[in-house]
């Protein structure tokens, strides 16, 4: 019997095991005809799912656990039995801020602590000369951009709520707002930030790699209640979704999925940059400077595809240092809860490997059964003990 499932989803590079699951067969192999449906907004994606009007969608790590705690939005539990990608993030700045940091600039231009003290140093700079605060977008209040962000300035001083702006766009609206001058600086996935260093707008400043080792960053996500009641199907998905990640992994395959990628129904942008983006080789300035990195997106290698309950742990503790919400041991519980690696080994009947370190550049290693201590390591943020 055939299962019929609409799953959401925006279009970004990390939505690739969900297009190629689907494109190559390897969905309709598990016997589900599964429908991609292209959304702009992640709130549009959120309330869809939540809703039912979504069997499962590409999501936010953050957004399942906030909705999981009912923050910001009604409360409706998700679960998270696949991981989409870590990393796959960028900072991308103006040439004009790109230029002022790099006067401020003492030390290595790829290290993230010398780039947040440069920018602590051009925000004082903007202050003491009138100027309004620089802008930086990021795409959802309850995202890894928006803490991604926060984490780099406060490391260099800068208190991103006091010193600079931090506003809410679409992915796909990012460059056009840089283009027009609407934000100095933003924080997305694949494939925008390329897209503005080829329009010649824009500078990589750093991948999301530079400040955490390993970032959860999109899951598949599933009502729990959907999950309770249709548990082969979610093992299904795990399934053909770990064939996908696998294929998408194999260099040989790359071509081919980059093609599948940039149609115009899925991510719409030219195939080049999707597999710059895939390889790790991207151009990070308009003169054609390229950088390197086998980590700035994992979709299936170093078994990023199995969801990690730390990396929960470390997504609600910046929702506590940002004082999106207070410290409760029983959210903790639950927002770990979202990160199901239970239903994961389970489908896919794989030997479990421990999962990689965080790796944030600054502060302690995290450790999840401390998150007070995690959180009084920093000196900026909102959360009171």
């Amino acid at each position: 019997m055939t299962a019929s499932l609409r799953i959401g989803f925006i279009p970004l590079v990390d939505a690739a095991a969900l297009i190629i699951a689907v494109d190559k067969g390897f969905a309709a192999a598990e016997g589900l005809d599964v429908t991609l449906v292209r959304e702009v907004s992640w709130s549009n994606v959120r309330d869809k799912l939540n809703i039912g009007l979504f069997d499962a969608a590409h999501l936010l790590a953050p957004v399942a656990i906030a909705s999981s705690l009912g923050l910001g939005h009604v409360k409706v539990p998700i679960v998270a039995p696949f991981n989409l990608g870590l990393n796959g993030n960028a900072i991308t700045v103006s040439p004009a801020l790109h230029a002022a940091l790099m006067e401020e600039l003492d030390g290595d231009r790829f290290d993230p602590m010398a780039t947040a003290r440069a920018l602590a140093r051009v925000v004082a700079k903007r202050r003491k000369s009138g100027a309004e605060p620089l802008t930086f977008g990021m795409t959802f209040p309850f995202s890894t951009h928006n803490y991604q962000l926060r984490f780099w300035m406060a490391a260099g001083g800068v208190d991103p709520d006091e010193d600079v702006q931090l506003v809410v766009l679409p992915p796909p609206y990012m460059v056009d707002s840089l283009a027009s001058g609407h934000v100095d600086a933003f924080c997305v996935g694949a494939p925008w930030n390329s897209v503005a260093v080829d329009l010649g707008i824009g500078h990589i400043l750093h991948f999301v790699s530079d400040i955490l080792l390993s970032a959860v960053e999109k899951v598949l996500a599933i009502r729990q209640s959907w999950s309770q009641q249709n548990p082969n199907v979610v093992a299904a998905l795990v399934r053909a979704h770990l064939r996908a990640s696998e294929f998408i992994e194999d260099p040989q395959n790359r071509v081919e999925v980059a093609r599948i990628l940039a149609q115009p129904e899925r991510i719409g942008v030219d195939a080049s940059v999707i597999q710059r983006s895939l390889d790790g080789r991207l151009k990070i300035s308009p003169d054609g400077t390229m950088r390197e990195s086998s980590r700035y997106l994992l979709v299936g290698r170093e078994s990023a595809a199995r969801p990690d309950p730390a990396q929960a742990a470390w997504l609600y503790a910046q929702m506590v240092r940002w004082g999106q919400t207070p410290l409760k041991p029983e959210a903790l519980k639950a927002a770990m809860a979202v990160f199901r690696p239970d239903l994961f080994d389970a489908a896919s009947g794989r030997p479990v490997i421990p999962p990689g370190a965080i790796g944030a550049f600054a502060g302690p290693p995290f450790n999840p059964n401390d998150v007070p201590g995690h959180l009084a390591a920093f000196k900026i943020g909102r959360w009171k003990p």
